[in-house]
């Protein structure tokens, strides 16, 4: 961690269930949704939530829109 604080370089987690400490305030992070790693960057008002609540694991889904004829 201190070597990612140094480069801003991402942090590859799996850890979903982590929950966010404020020494963590300012790093980013690759969390894993089940199929790729979404990129967060923290901030404070993310401090004592858990990793994963920012990387939704679910696409949007939404009816098709028709097009008038």
């Amino acid at each position: 961690m201190a070597q990612a604080m140094r480069t801003n370089t991402p942090i590859r987690t799996n850890a979903r269930a982590c929950t966010i400490l404020p020494n963590f305030v300012g790093l980013k992070f690759l969390v894993h949704n089940g199929k790729n790693h979404v990129p967060i960057s923290i901030t404070d008002e993310m401090v004592g939530h858990k990793l994963g609540e920012f990387a939704p694991t679910r696409k949007r889904f939404s009816f098709r829109q028709t097009k008038n004829k």
